[in-house]
């Protein structure tokens, strides 16, 4: 005789199986690879300190 099946499991499992392949196909559409995220965090910094760079420093002494 067969082994019983708790089918809320199944079903449970079957749904789980869904939700991971619609992620699979997100993070090939959407998702960016590692050298990407690096590249622009470096231009991010890059585009601060240079904006940083370029501030006035205040007056030392008060005036105007």
């Amino acid at each position: 005789m067969a082994e019983p099946i708790n089918l809320n499991k199944f079903r449970k499992a079957k749904a789980k199986a869904e939700k991971d392949k619609l992620a699979k196909e997100n993070r090939a559409k959407f998702g960016r690879t590692k050298s990407d995220r690096s590249l622009e965090q470096a231009r991010a910094d890059k585009a601060r300190r240079e904006t940083e760079a370029h501030r006035r420093d205040d007056d030392p002494e008060g005036h105007g």
